[in-house]
């Protein structure tokens, strides 16, 4: 075994740290992880409200509408933790207006949204789960 003897203790090292960076820098770390996975969730709720609403054009993105909700819905699972499962849930409302901010602009106003979301989060979670549609 080899000691260095200019090898700082670890308390040595610890008093050296610049705390209130180091703080920072982790809830922006936290606040990255939020941002995703609610990103993700709105796009799940995206591509569920135009897979079940936007009748005129499902026949034609049908297809790429499923494949992009499941892929969103792998994605967000992935990164899915139990804070932040409670994050989205505290914030589900809130991501639920944006994303019918987002549907209503590129259906043009011709589609009508519920003001509520018509689906729960374990719903959207649900890897195995599409909306209702005929």
């Amino acid at each position: 075994m080899t000691v260095i003897p200019d090898l700082k203790t670890l308390y040595e090292i610890f008093d050296a740290l610049d705390l209130d960076n180091l703080i920072e820098e982790l809830e922006d770390l936290g606040n990255e992880k939020k941002f995703r996975v609610a990103s993700f969730l709105q796009q799940i709720i995206r591509h569920a409200l135009l897979l079940q609403f936007w009748t005129r054009e499902r026949e034609y993105n049908q297809s790429h509408w499923e494949s992009e909700l499941v892929n969103f819905q792998d994605q967000l699972n992935t990164y899915l933790t139990a804070s932040l499962r409670k994050y989205l849930e505290q914030e589900f409302d809130n991501i639920y207006q944006k994303a019918t901010r987002y549907v209503r602009k590129k259906t043009k106003n011709q589609v009508i949204f519920p003001d509520t979301c018509p689906y729960s989060l374990e719903e959207l979670l649900d890897p195995n789960w599409l909306p209702p549609y005929e």
